[in-house]
């Protein structure tokens, strides 16, 4: 996803891959379904006898392909190329469409994990994930993170492990 396995170190193995939760994509998806139906319902009530009517048509056809652009396609995007890595070693953490921005967090500078979760992100498997290491950037917080409880509870096994000075329990 966002780190090939050729970029891990020498003993390093990955313990999983994600992007953000689902959920981020609701408001991009009706917003799609809002502005086909609107554009649609536009396209249908310009009167074919009109001397403008290709123009008016034409008008609706770009701005609905502005608003598409900006209310769905870019939000997807931004979720699709956000993605997070954990490994033995570290935890990644990618974003950007155009221009690209990692983090890296060495297991072994993590000093604390936390998670909170909503109510509705209880049901729906999501959360917050909070995540201080002993860095200039201090405190993380990562929202919408899929299998919240799945992900600290690796992400705190690892940490347990690089303070032991063990790798994958051993």
């Amino acid at each position: 996803m966002t780190l090939p396995d050729h970029h891990l170190t020498q003993g390093e193995r990955r313990i999983r891959s994600f992007h953000p939760h689902w959920k981020r994509l609701i408001g991009p998806a009706v917003a799609l379904v809002l502005i086909a139906a609107a554009s649609g319902a536009a396209l249908w009530f310009i009167p074919s006898d009109w001397q403008f009517a290709l123009y008016a048509r034409a008008a609706v056809a770009v701005i609905a392909l502005i608003l598409l652009t900006i209310w769905s396609f870019t939000p997807y995007l931004r979720w699709k190329n956000t993605g997070y890595v954990l490994t033995t070693h570290r935890f990644t953490i990618s974003r950007g469409v155009l221009n690209k921005s990692t983090d890296e967090i060495p297991i072994a500078k993590v000093n604390t994990v936390s998670s909170d979760q909503t109510l509705v992100e209880r049901m729906l498997g999501c959360g917050t994930l909070t995540v201080e290491s002993a860095s200039d950037r201090g405190e993380i917080v990562l929202r919408d993170i899929p299998h919240i409880q799945d992900v600290r509870h690796d992400l705190f096994r690892l940490v347990e492990d690089a303070s032991d000075g063990e790798i994958d329990g051993r």
